[in-house]
């Protein structure tokens, strides 16, 4: 190696240190956050009847902080990982057995870093140049980044400590570097999470959805021509299954009690958008088909395959009085593209569970 390759005062263990600090909580609020997707998106079996559905914009806020953090984190990732590159090339490359499993564990630290902020990025995109399952692949990368982080804090504790507030020569120069790197980080936030937060809607430049745009003013993951659902069946039924099953036409939707709700559509891409539902209650429908009052539900689309096309909905959702079987949006009849004839709307509820296209509802 070169000498003087590697020559900026930056290169020191109190950069590092205060980059470090910021990076390890942008990672740990995407990580918790993340797991809360996960757990709403595919509960265990003894959790999912405790799932809450309030506050009704739950999933909202945590699948937005989830989307803001990582996206911060990725300059975050950057800064440091130029800040402590010396130490990445320094020879040799293992001086004991210990230094050895150290220094791998640093590799793997920074690949699944690397990895899952990188696939996290793409799927905001809804692009999958890859061919594994994503949510699966990114959860458990996110145990794994978090894991080696945790580690790589514990192994350098002694450093850390003694660079938390100290002092070193250069103070100057990492001034300015730590401002450009704010000033990055606060760049990336303000002009993408307006996606999610609507106070910074005007400064939406770069993020992959406006969360007014689309049909009816609301954005589309997957449209009815994707779904094979752009002409409804003729002669449409909802299905109701329970102890007095029943066939439900729209028109016989529609002479039941209809209630408007406000409550937001939250999609795992990180954006989110507000809009008036109205509809039957789910659980007046439940009432009809005589369930009994801690029941589910089990809703399934007219599309013909996908992996959202049949969800499971726990009784506090479905006993939720802001749960409807929408069909309108807006004032308006649903559009083919958000669910008509009927789909289904809940409160602190993932998007991918917002089932579209209704054609069928099983009393659990």
């Amino acid at each position: 190696m070169r000498e003087g390759t590697f020559s900026s005062v930056l290169h020191e263990p109190r950069t590092a240190v205060v980059i470090g600090r910021w990076l390890g909580a942008a990672l740990l609020v995407c990580f918790g956050t993340g797991l809360v997707s996960h757990l709403l998106q595919q509960p265990p079996h003894w959790l999912a009847g405790a799932l809450p559905s309030r506050p009704a914009d739950g999933y909202r806020i945590t699948q937005g902080l989830h989307v803001i953090s990582g996206t911060a984190a990725i300059p975050l990732l950057g800064a440091k990982l130029w800040t402590v590159y010396p130490q990445l090339f320094a020879w040799p490359p293992a001086r004991s057995v210990l230094h050895l499993l150290e220094r791998l564990g640093i590799a793997v630290l920074v690949a699944s870093m690397l990895l899952e902020l990188f696939t996290g990025l793409l799927n905001t995109l809804q692009w999958y140049p890859w061919p594994f399952p994503f949510r699966q692949t990114h959860f458990w990368l996110g145990w794994l980044a978090t894991g080696g982080l945790l580690l790589h804090v514990a192994a350098k504790a002694p450093l850390i400590a003694a660079h938390w507030r100290r002092v070193r020569p250069g103070l100057a120069q990492r001034r300015a570097f730590l401002t450009a790197v704010t000033a990055s980080v606060g760049a990336v936030t303000l002009t993408t999470a307006g996606q999610t937060v609507p106070w910074l809607r005007r400064t939406d430049l770069f993020a992959p959805r406006r969360p007014d745009l689309g049909p009816q003013g609301l954005p589309v993951n997957r449209t009815a021509v994707q779904a094979g659902t752009a002409v409804t069946p003729a002669g449409w039924r909802l299905r109701l299954d329970g102890p007095r099953p029943a066939l439900l036409s729209l028109a016989d939707l529609q002479r039941l009690p209809q209630f408007t709700v406000e409550l937001p559509i939250s999609c795992v891409e990180g954006w989110s958008a507000s809009a008036h539902w109205s509809g039957v209650r789910v659980r007046d429908l439940l009432d009809l088909a005589g369930a009994p009052a801690d029941a589910g539900v089990r809703v399934t689309s007219l599309e013909a395959d996908g992996p959202y096309r049949v969800t499971e909905m726990p009784s506090g959702y479905a006993g939720d009085p802001l749960t409807l079987l929408a069909l309108r949006v807006n004032g308006e009849v649903l559009a083919p593209d958000h669910g008509y004839p009927a789909r289904i709307i809940a409160p602190n509820r993932p998007g991918v569970l917002q089932t579209k296209w209704v054609d069928r509802m099983e009393v659990l």
